[in-house]
């Protein structure tokens, strides 16, 4: 089946490089002490919630320090805890307070071009950090492909199905959010083509909300008469709401799900055989090229970023830096641990001790 492709991706070798988390816990940073040439500005960082995934403040957030520390960039990173006000208000604050580098990770498009324009208006450089702001006025996009992403989940259901005739839902993301959309659009583009499946359902779920997941899922479940053998599900919160509701049913195990971002509790959920796969986006490589990009800013050079993506609201086309994602099924949930992505002492506990040691992580 051919690919349809939609960005063009390239990553300079110089934006990828290796990183060990650390750094603590403050909502903001100093000068930091690392080396390189002195930073005549500041970056500010915007984080959207603790609530869509854990990564932002487990992952995102140390990795972002350490890297800013190592450069000797002053940054202050915030969290908008969900609500795109509170992101304004950080975002006003930051640019009184004198960042010349912007990074946001949107809450919805309208909310985050109104403080990329904003920004602008100051002549403070904005980057979009893992999501796309439609119609915004951002300098450079950070991210991984994420339509690849939906590729690998609809790929991962299929391998985890098999080639008998299999009815299959869809629980996508937040409507309004860009990534969504591309991980549905990959996942249909995979799925669409395979004439053994039967799309019986197919709806978003509002702000990522796992409880409404749930809710959404438990709906189908009960309008399709429990006639569902698979489901493609965006990530592994919404995946674990799925699962949740085929356990209430006495099917959980028996019916593939999809996720993604490799948490520990999807990844729990793989050892136990109840989640059929996720997909893996290294997100030190992420937060790196992050990095590394808003240092060069900073410093007043002009990045080399041979990739792009099309905003097609605001009919441009962006500079962007664009990540492979990995499919992780049972077999190779080790290369997560391994990465120190997430830690054998916080997957292989309890009842899932016996599956890790036979999968030899420890």
């Amino acid at each position: 089946m051919a690919r349809r492709r939609t960005v063009t991706t390239a990553i300079a070798a110089a934006l990828v490089f290796g990183l060990a988390a650390c750094g603590g816990d403050d909502s903001s940073g100093g000068n930091g002490g690392g080396g390189g040439e002195a930073a005549a500005g500041k970056v500010g960082v915007i984080l959207p919630d603790t609530a869509s995934s854990a990564r932002w403040e487990s992952a995102d957030r140390p990795l972002l320090e350490a890297a800013f520390e190592e450069a000797g960039v002053e940054y202050d990173i915030q969290n908008a805890q969900g609500d795109a006000q509170r992101m304004n208000t950080i975002a006003e604050q930051m640019i009184t307070e004198g960042v010349t580098v912007l990074a946001i990770t949107n809450l919805d498009s309208a909310s985050g071009a109104a403080i990329q324009r904003q920004a602008e208006s100051q002549g403070v450089q904005t980057i979009d950090y893992d999501r796309l702001t439609l119609g915004g006025e951002s300098d450079y996009y950070v991210s991984f492909d994420n339509t690849e992403v939906g590729r690998l989940q609809g790929e991962g259901l299929a391998q985890c199905l098999g080639d008998e005739p299999a009815n299959i839902a869809f629980l996508n993301g937040s409507p309004d959010d860009n990534n969504a959309t591309l991980f549905s659009q990959g996942a249909h583009e995979v799925l669409d083509e395979m004439d053994q499946y039967t799309q019986v359902a197919e709806q978003a779920v509002p702000e990522w909300d796992n409880q409404q997941a749930a809710t959404i899922f438990e709906q189908m479940y009960t309008q399709a008469g429990g006639d569902i053998q698979g489901v493609l599900a965006a990530n592994d919160g919404l995946a674990n709401a799925v699962v949740s509701i085929l356990a209430r049913n006495n099917v959980a195990g028996q019916v593939p799900v999809t996720g993604q971002d490799a948490t520990v509790e999807g990844l729990q959920n793989i050892l136990a055989g109840e989640q059929c796969m996720t997909v893996y986006k290294p997100i030190a490589e992420e937060a790196q090229a992050l990095a590394d990009l808003a240092v060069e800013l900073v410093r007043g050079q002009e990045p080399t970023v041979a990739g792009s993506v099309e905003d097609p609201e605001g009919d441009r086309e962006v500079p962007s830096v664009l990540l492979e994602p990995v499919s992780i099924f049972r077999e190779n949930v080790k290369q997560v641990i391994d990465d120190g992505y997430q830690s054998a002492e916080d997957v292989c506990t309890g009842e899932f001790a016996a599956a890790c040691t036979e999968l030899g992580i420890s």
